[in-house]
């Protein structure tokens, strides 16, 4: 059994919109609450043992008779949201990532988890699902949803929509085997070259809708900062104005208009990659790309945009899930000198700029696309 996320597209009723509203509020508090108690606690002890997710659990049912507004929480997000607060935690002590924040109800995404529990979680129809605290709602998926429900992530967009992310443990398929191996060359004119000499395009989704979101991108800004001086200071009255961002209409509309254009380029770019993994996948057996690292290649600020836009780290997370349901294998090569090296005789011919796309080997005379090259020394390595 393989654990896969579903996503759908939910369509709520004023009611529901409400409940779901207010169950974003009553995570957030928790996760507030909880953080600045685990921050004093180590303030005033820092050697003090790590508290888990069930100490905090334990401290729920206090917290509610404090609040009894909570009571009306569906009570499995709260204790999805101590174990996320401990594993961010964990994370920032072992890993050394970022200190876990303090939430806020201006961010524009906003989400919360429920568990599975007395099959709470289940699908009435095509069309209908129910979820706990919200009971029966409307929704749209373009796939089949079988399996047994583990969660459900209720995710509210920047662009005003709502989703449900189903994990469920299902059964997947191994694909039938093809025996071929081949090797991947990532690249920003052309987002994958492989071994077999078969060169997939970058698409610049982000250069399509460019003037368009532009357009609002302009008026977003002007709106922004005609709303701020209005904010600061009430002409007609002389006192500072008590309105905030969210009462100017026009500024949210642009704001809406601009989260609309950036949504529509990350789908595209996103589908786009998962159509070119499912194909790799379908038709080779042993996969093999190269172990970039983007971050460090993002410093190269003549190249930053193109480097974000093919999202080779997108594309290396897909594979590495989509060979593990499909009974493939995925290895990660080393990128050093791939497209220095000849690949038919094996000589070291040096750094080459990246202008040169082509070059002939100076040892065995043999004529070289760069990327082709750089391809098939990766499926040698």
């Amino acid at each position: 059994m393989t654990l896969k996320g579903v996503k759908l597209r939910i369509y709520p009723n004023q009611e529901q919109k409400l409940k779901i509203k207010l169950n974003f509020g009553y995570n957030r508090f928790v996760w507030n609450q909880m953080l600045s108690m685990m921050i004093k606690r180590y303030e005033n002890n820092p050697k003090a043992p790590f508290l888990n997710a069930f100490a905090l659990d334990n401290l729920l049912p206090q917290l509610k008779r404090e609040h009894t507004w909570l009571k009306e929480a569906e009570s499995t997000s709260l204790q999805a949201i101590n174990h996320d607060l401990i594993e961010a935690y964990k994370k920032f002590f072992k890993e050394h990532s970022g200190f876990p924040k303090f939430k806020s109800r201006k961010f524009p995404k906003q989400s919360y988890r429920s568990k599975n529990g007395n099959n709470a979680i289940r699908v009435i129809d095509d069309h209908r699902i129910n979820l706990p605290k919200l009971g029966i709602v409307k929704y749209k998926t373009g796939r089949m949803i079988g399996g047994k429900i583990k969660s459900a992530t209720i995710e509210f967009s920047s662009t005003g929509k709502y989703y449900a992310v189903l994990l469920v443990d299902s059964e997947v398929n191994e694909l039938p085997k093809t025996g071929k191996p081949v090797g991947i060359d990532m690249g920003l004119a052309d987002l994958m070259i492989i071994s077999d000499g078969i060169k997939y395009p970058t698409i610049r989704f982000d250069k399509i809708l460019a003037k368009k979101k532009h357009y609002w991108e302009k008026r977003l800004a002007r709106r922004r900062l005609q709303a701020k001086k209005e904010i600061a200071w009430d002409h007609h009255n002389k006192v500072p104005n008590p309105r905030d961002l969210t009462d100017f209409k026009n500024y949210q509309k642009a704001r809406l208009m601009v989260a609309k254009y950036s949504e529509k380029v990350a789908n595209q770019r996103s589908n786009y990659l998962h159509l070119l993994t499912k194909q790799l996948v379908e038709q080779y057996d042993v996969i093999k790309i190269e172990d970039l690292k983007a971050k460090n290649l993002l410093k190269n600020h003549k190249l930053a945009r193109a480097i974000a836009n093919a999202s080779w780290r997108e594309l290396r997370r897909q594979l590495t899930y989509k060979c593990s349901w499909y009974g493939k294998e995925l290895k990660i090569v080393n990128p050093a000198y791939t497209s220095q090296i000849c690949s038919n005789c094996g000589f070291h011919s040096g750094k080459k700029p990246l202008n040169i796309r082509e070059w002939t080997c100076p040892q065995c005379g043999t004529h070289h696309d760069r990327d082709i090259n750089a391809a098939i020394n990766i499926l040698k390595a």
